[in-house]
């Protein structure tokens, strides 16, 4: 009876818009019923877990594992982590890592780092009985490490959200100045990630600022815009890249505002793919920029196959020059319009967002947070309009030289 209770409970979460009872009304997570915990008190050898969350109304939700490292991951439809901290969850401090927040519109996203291999046991919704709330439980134990079996418990692959394929007109080669030029800003960041956190300032939220206003300057040039995203949530790396093909962009600037560890780094740097870059800070940064993906629980290695494989590198050999034209267009008019650039603005690395294709792509580190001088720079309007356009007038004059170059080769 339990379990048909819950059953029903499930179905009429799924269906009540069609039932006509607004579900918009998140559910909210409720902290003090809630919590992580081991079994047992060996702390020498692995331990099972069980996780129960309390809910203030049913919820689909969904669980399973994904390795390297192992993590469990719970998805769950509108699930309102507004207000509340991770780290102060019963229990986060059991395991390696454990965090949450909104990784998709309707979809929320709960990660718990593991000590090991596990085995994911059970994945239950219980209705509440005698005014208790709904609660979700899952039972997690170790295993050997050959018997680990990364994304289990529904069969489905971790990989649930990745994009349909683009749906785009005929595909146009190159702009040839017949129509207006196509750019998708890419604001780094967003929802489970918030980039770089320095003195009370975030990452995301200063470059989703910024890349509305650069938009503006863009538009008044005639440049068709659009934004990966609008608002601060998360977008994985590869749905970026599918949102600048479904646009037709011609272009695709993503910006960030990094820190380094060590600190020590400063000004404008202007980057392109290379995926044979090898120093230090490149690395660094590639890390930071990349780990979105893991912190959300996606892993996205491995996915292209040997030929696909080929075919980017053929489309790359005429899209890498022509990325590096725009960073050297950028370059040249930071220059001019006295924008602190790093001591090597023009650079290349293996940024996973640069690795489209078909559409030369660059990213701008508009400074870093961990330079006092640069988050001055970064929230002072005046400083971010300077900036907006310079990169403006960089665009539109690599635009015409691209465009005088791709009729020239058609002829």
């Amino acid at each position: 009876m339990r379990f048909l209770i819950a059953l029903l409970a499930l179905v009429v979460a799924l269906h009540a818009p069609a039932m006509g009872q607004e579900k918009s009304g998140l559910a909210r997570l409720e902290p003090a019923h809630s919590w992580l915990r081991p079994e047992g008190r060996d702390r020498g050898k692995p331990r099972a877990y069980d996780l129960e969350l309390a809910i203030s109304q049913p919820i689909p939700f969904r669980a399973f594992l994904i390795g390297n490292p192992p993590r469990l991951v719970v998805d769950f439809r509108e699930l309102d982590f507004t207000g509340l901290n991770p780290a102060e969850f019963n229990g986060a401090e059991t395991v390696p890592g454990f965090r949450w927040g909104r990784f998709r519109p309707g979809w929320s996203r709960m990660v718990a780092e593991l000590p090991g291999p596990y085995a994911l046991r059970s994945a239950v919704e219980a209705t509440g009985e005698n005014g208790q709330p709904p609660t979700i439980r899952i039972r997690i134990e170790p295993v050997a490490p050959d018997e680990f079996v990364p994304r289990s418990g529904d069969g489905m692959s971790a990989l649930w959200d990745t994009p349909d394929p683009a749906q785009v007109d005929p595909a146009i080669r190159r702009q040839d100045g017949r129509r207006p030029l196509r750019v998708t800003i890419d604001p780094g960041h967003g929802g489970i990630d918030p980039g770089a956190q320095v003195a009370g300032h975030t990452e995301a939220v200063l470059m989703l600022t910024f890349a509305r206003e650069l938009r503006e300057s863009l538009m008044r040039e005639g440049i068709e815009v659009t934004l990966t995203r609008q608002d601060d949530r998360f977008v994985p790396l590869e749905r970026r890249m599918t949102a600048a093909r479904g646009a037709g962009a011609d272009l695709l600037i993503s910006l960030h505002a990094d820190a380094l560890p060590q600190g020590g780094a400063a000004g404008a740097t202007i980057y392109t793919w290379d995926p044979g870059a090898n120093d230090r800070a490149a690395r660094e940064l590639a890390m930071r920029h990349d780990r979105a993906d893991l912190l959300a629980g996606l892993d996205l290695d491995g996915t292209d196959d040997e030929i696909a494989g080929v075919l980017m590198d053929m489309a790359r050999t005429d899209t890498r020059p022509r990325s590096r034209a725009v960073g050297e267009t950028l370059r040249r008019s930071f220059a001019d319009a006295g924008i602190e650039m790093h001591k090597h603005p023009l650079r290349g690395a293996a940024f996973s967002v640069l690795k489209s294709p078909d559409i030369p792509s660059v990213l701008i580190e508009l400074g870093f947070l961990t330079d006092e001088h640069d988050r001055q720079n970064l929230i002072d309007p005046a400083w971010r309009a300077r900036m907006s356009a310079s990169i403006t007038r960089a665009i539109v004059a690599w635009a015409r030289d691209d465009a005088a170059r791709a009729r020239l080769l058609r002829q």
